[in-house]
């Protein structure tokens, strides 16, 4: 049975009498560029988010770029960030002016760790990128008082975690919601895809909310005057028309990827060579991956590719031993945590659409390599 990593088309199939007139409405009025769907597709993520601002822009990766923007980064300015993340994390902050500063990340979550990132933290550093892969987040509760207490920005980059929720002294809290500013991605493979790149910014501070908006739009809040030199970063209101009308079905496709990831969790816990992700008690994770560790992970790989099963490798490389990042002068074996995840993980298939014998498939080809 051949078993696609993500199957787009079954989802489209499901909804294409609510996308379908959604983009004619736009296409009817010919309002492509900052039309209506933008905004309402921004007031409706902010309170997804519990947020009082969202920005939308061109992808997730302008999300970070424009935040470590108006950080007005010098040269020598330090960022904080896991080097076991797609790259966008780290490039935004080169291309922002700013310097990575890699730490290693924690075992179970593959998130950062806080404990690394205390003992980063110079007079130079200016902020923190809190990556919530997967689709779980990160300690907030052990971040938050760092950025406070050395006055730093905190960046969530949430681009896997729309959604996602943590406890935090008692109470639910949203991606996106704690940080000075949150942001998401839109990619088609994302729990909530667009048709294309598209991306939103969320934050609670007016002022930042303003000045992002202004750096979207060449930065200016109104057209032929720049406050500044900003981007050409609008999210399409083509995408937003996609947006709207797949999100009142975001909370049922996360939930069916959590049923999914539990299922193929009661077959491979126990295995003496599969190690399940691990879930923090505190987290409600949304699985825009299900990623296990396994020994012989690339004989494994190639297992599943000859049994026609989907599969990936997120990520192959760490960010701190990318050639580009040569010149920061990290060795291998400086963060050997995520270096070591990068020699294990591989990802199954979790879209919604998986079907129970979609799903043996998979679960009888990985546990058949090992037997």
């Amino acid at each position: 049975m051949n078993v696609p990593l993500l199957d787009l088309v079954a989802q489209y199939r499901s909804i294409e009498g609510e996308v379908l007139p959604a983009l004619m409405a736009v296409i009817q009025r010919q309002a492509f560029i900052m039309g209506a769907e933008v905004a309402q597709l921004e007031a409706a993520v902010a309170r997804l988010s519990n947020t009082a601002h969202a920005i939308g822009c061109a992808s997730g990766t302008d999300a970070l770029l424009l935040p470590l923007r108006a950080l007005e980064l010098k040269p020598g300015d330090e960022i904080i960030a896991p080097p076991f993340t797609f790259f966008a994390t780290a490039g935004a902050i080169h291309n922002a002016g700013g310097t990575p500063v890699f730490v290693d990340i924690d075992p179970d979550t593959f998130n950062i760790d806080p404990d690394a990132v205390a003992a980063a933290v110079t007079p130079r550093t200016r902020g923190i990128i809190a990556v919530h892969l997967f689709g779980q987040m990160a300690a907030m509760e052990e971040l938050v008082p760092i950025a406070e207490r050395h006055g730093l920005a905190l960046i969530e980059d949430a681009a896997q975690a729309i959604g996602a929720r943590r406890e935090v002294d008692g109470a639910w809290r949203v991606a996106g919601e704690l940080g000075t500013v949150g942001t998401l991605s839109f990619f088609p493979s994302k729990n909530l895809g667009a048709f294309g790149d598209g991306g939103m910014m969320v934050t609670q501070d007016a002022a930042l909310a303003e000045r992002l908006r202004r750096l979207r739009l060449h930065g200016g809040s109104r057209q032929y005057f720049h406050d500044e030199v900003g981007f050409n970063s609008r999210l399409d209101t083509l995408q937003a028309a996609v947006l709207l009308a797949k999100l009142p079905h975001l909370a049922a496709w996360s939930a069916a990827r959590a049923r999914h990831a539990a299922r193929y969790s009661e077959a491979f816990t126990g295995h003496s060579a599969v190690c399940p992700p691990r879930t923090d008690p505190a987290n409600e994770h949304i699985y825009n991956q299900y990623t296990i560790r396994v020994p012989r992970r690339d004989e494994l790989q190639a297992h599943l590719r000859a049994r026609g099963i989907g599969n990936s490798i997120y990520y192959p490389l760490p960010l701190h031993l990318q050639p580009c990042f040569a010149h920061l002068g990290y060795a291998a074996g400086s963060l050997p945590v995520s270096e070591a995840a990068s020699t294990q993980v591989i990802s199954l298939p979790v879209f919604p659409e998986l079907t129970e014998a979609q799903q043996h498939a998979v679960i009888d080809a990985v546990l058949g390599f090992y037997t």
